[in-house]
C-alpha cells in the first residue's frame, strides 16, 4: 500500500499550495530562454507544476502513486498554455529514465526528499540535468513540527489515536539526522544557496483536518472505524484555541537550489 493511499483527494484540496513567491525563486534559478524544461519529482498532484505553469514549457513530472497522477492530470491539463508540454509519469525518481536527450533546465523536489534514496537520487540527477541547469529541494514545516499552541493539541490527538512516534503510513517516520544542504554538497549540484520565504496562513477545523488526511502520519485508513472519534476529538481541542474556527500559522518555505561547481 502507498504511503499516501486514500489521500490524493484531500492532498489536491486541503495541501497549502506553492506561494507565488517561491514560485518567482524557482523561477529565477535558471537561466530564461525556450524550451525551458521542468522535472518534477514526487509530484503528488501536481502543486508545483501547477505554480510553474507559464514559466516552463516542457514539464515532465513525475510519482509512484497512481492516483495522485490521476489527480494532477484533472488539476493540470485544463490549465496547460497553447504549446506547453506536460507529461506526468508514474515512477520512483530512483527508476526514472527521461526521454533519450531530454535534460531539465529545474528540478524540482517539494516535501518529499526524505522520502528518496537521497545520494543515489542526486547522483541520477547529473545525468538528468542540463549544463547551466539546478536542482531545487523545498518546503515548509508539517504540522508535526508544532510549532503554536493549537498544532501542539493536534498533535497530541493525533499521537493519543495513533502513538507517540510519528506514523509513516503501517511504519513510523524515519527523521534524517542531516541538514539537506549538506547532503547536496556531497552530490554533483554541491553549489547550494538557502532561501527562506516567510508564509502567513488562515486555518479552519475542516481545513486542518483535511490537511491531517492529505499526510502519511494521519491518513484516514490508519484510524480504522475510529475516525469519527478522532475528528471529535480534534474539533474538541481545536475549539480550546479559538471560538471563532480560525487558526493562525506562520510558516516558512526553505528553499536550497543546488548548481554544480565549476571545474
Amino acid at each position: 500500500m502507498s504511503l499516501f493511499a486514500g489521500t490524493s483527494s484531500y492532498y489536491r484540496q486541503y495541501r497549502p499550495g506553492i506561494p507565488e513567491e517561491v514560485a518567482t525563486v524557482l523561477d529565477r534559478a535558471v537561466a530564461p530562454g525556450w524550451p525551458r524544461r521542468l522535472l518534477d519529482v514526487g509530484t503528488g498532484t501536481g502543486l508545483v507544476a501547477e505554480a510553474l505553469l507559464g514559466r516552463f514549457d516542457d514539464i515532465i513530472a513525475i510519482d509512484n502513486d497512481p492516483d495522485m497522477l490521476a489527480a494532477a492530470e484533472e488539476a493540470l491539463r485544463p490549465q496547460l498554455p497553447g504549446g506547453a508540454s506536460l507529461a506526468l509519469v508514474e515512477s520512483t525518481a530512483e527508476n526514472f529514465k527521461p526521454p533519450t536527450g531530454w535534460q531539465a533546465d529545474l528540478v524540482t523536489i517539494c516535501r518529499a526528499f526524505h522520502w528518496l534514496d537521497q545520494a543515489t537520487v542526486l547522483a541520477l540527477l547529473d545525468e538528468q540535468v542540463a549544463p547551466g541547469g539546478a536542482v531545487a529541494i523545498f518546503g515548509d514545516n508539517s504540522f508535526w513540527a508544532a510549532d503554536s499552541p493549537w498544532k501542539q493539541s493536534v498533535r497530541v490527538v493525533v499521537q493519543s489515536f495513533l502513538g507517540e512516534e510519528r506514523r509513516s503510513g503501517n511504519s513510523t517516520f524515519k527523521h534524517h539526522d542531516r541538514p539537506y544542504s549538506e547532503i547536496m554538497e556531497e552530490s554533483p549540484f554541491n553549489q547550494v544557496e538557502e532561501i527562506r520565504v516567510p508564509v502567513h496562513r488562515t486555518w479552519s477545523t475542516k481545513g486542518i483536518l483535511g490537511y491531517l488526511y492529505s499526510t502519511s502520519f494521519a491518513a484516514p485508513h490508519l484510524f480504522g472505524d475510529r475516525l469519527g472519534e478522532f475528528e471529535a476529538a480534534v474539533e474538541n481541542a481545536l475549539a480550546q484555541h479559538s471560538t471563532e474556527d480560525v487558526f493562525l500559522e506562520d510558516n516558512e518555505f526553505l528553499i536550497r537550489i543546488g548548481r554544480r561547481g565549476t571545474a
